[in-house]
């Protein structure tokens, strides 16, 4: 039986059995959102965020995964070396993480990154 190609979307990185985004990180899939990018989420359990995040950018055709741990949110591209995230953030503020959203999203459609520092 042949898989049908899941859509086109950043992958974000969920660390066990639930494909759930914990309600702290919805700033991140609003700054997302902002820029008109598909987002699904992906089990990968993997224990290190940066490799849940490699691996997610891999797996996404837009080539864009984010992993994250705590306040710890991680961007990564398919080019990068695996241990070279594009953002590696604690975060500090729901702006912090929307900006960081839309900069994943920004990545996929090759436009200047938001400031992410606050």
């Amino acid at each position: 039986m042949v898989k049908p190609m899941e859509k086109p979307a950043i992958l974000i990185a969920v660390p066990g059995d639930t494909s759930r985004i914990p309600a702290g990180l919805q700033p991140l899939l609003n700054g997302i959102e902002e820029e008109a990018i598909p987002v699904q989420t992906k089990v990968i359990t993997e224990a290190d965020v940066v490799t849940r995040a490699y691996q997610a950018a891999l797996a996404s055709r837009l080539s864009v995964g984010i992993g994250f741990a705590d306040q710890r949110v991680v961007i990564h591209y398919k080019n990068l070396k695996p241990d070279r995230p594009l953002f590696s953030v604690v975060t500090t503020s729901t702006d912090q993480l929307r900006r960081l959203g839309a900069n994943a999203a920004r990545l996929v459609k090759g436009v200047p990154f938001k400031k992410i520092d606050d």
